[in-house]
């Protein structure tokens, strides 16, 4: 008889936004809700790697605080995006410790888009590092990353909260974090603001339009922080505790229910054999 349900967690894109996953992370786990698979868009393939890993939220938050933008920063004469993209996939390759996905701690599902062949691809195996760079990519901003036959941009372009990727990868119950759209009037103080902006809307609309497949969705309201400011971590992480917290009940109850459809079937299925 099955006794413990494969539960999933689906981190969803936002620029800084995403940074609110670490709050929803903490108080999972603080409720004794395992993690048992990941999967993540954009910044939710970062977060979602640096749990896989093992690496401790602590670092990651002060990291976050203290980096210049300077330092992950490298921009180009635009071609075909304005931030080269190397010096931040520097950092992810030392922060993840260069690792494969096979020395994860958790099997994880980092979500890209290839403009070239018009699909998602989801990718399970190599380097963590390489696939986290290509995910975050926001085109226009970030040169997308070349590999093999394919030019990757953004996960977050036709997934945004890749939910559905982990019910096919065996998930009996997902948890779907959804960090919000930009709702405020657009500043558009700058090329990379209005870049990512005009994604964010378009994203938007999709989401919208889209069923998600997760058995439930935890919402972060942060429609007031820009998408560039992240050393704005403790804020954006005490958020999604605050969502997480709203629903962990549900969440509980939820998980329940499926346990008891699940275990019912299972000696359904012994009797019947």
């Amino acid at each position: 008889m099955k006794d413990k349900l494969k539960i999933g967690l689906a981190l969803g894109s936002g620029a800084a936004r995403g940074l609110a996953h670490i709050g929803v992370i903490e108080t999972l786990l603080k409720h004794n809700i395992p993690i048992d698979m990941v999967s993540g868009s954009s910044i939710g393939a970062l977060i979602g790697s640096l749990y896989c890993a093992g690496i401790d939220f602590k670092y990651v938050k002060a990291l976050f605080k203290q980096l210049p933008k300077k330092s992950y920063i490298d921009v180009v004469v635009p071609r075909n995006g304005f931030i080269k993209g190397d010096r931040i996939q520097n950092i992810l390759k030392f922060i993840t410790r260069d690792c494969d996905f096979k020395d994860l701690k958790k099997p994880l599902y980092v979500v890209a888009t290839d403009l070239k062949n018009k699909n998602i691809v989801i990718f399970k195996d190599g380097k963590v590092h390489e696939a986290v760079r290509a995910s975050i990519s926001v085109p226009g901003v970030f040169v997308p990353y070349f590999k093999d036959d394919m030019v990757l941009v953004d996960g977050g372009v036709l997934e945004r909260v890749p939910a559905n990727i982990l019910k096919c990868m065996g998930a009996d119950f997902v948890i779907g974090v959804d960090v919000g759209f930009n709702l405020n009037s657009s500043n558009c103080k700058s090329i990379f603001n209005v870049l990512y902006e005009s994604i964010d809307l378009m994203e938007r609309e999709l989401f919208l339009m889209k069923k998600q497949n997760a058995d439930v969705m935890i919402r972060v309201d942060l429609n007031d922080i820009d998408p560039t400011r992240f050393d704005l971590v403790d804020l954006c992480t005490e958020k999604g505790k605050e969502a997480t917290l709203k629903v962990i009940d549900i969440i509980k109850e939820k998980i329940d229910e499926k346990l008891k459809i699940t275990s019912k079937r299972s000696i359904l299925l012994q009797e019947e054999s």
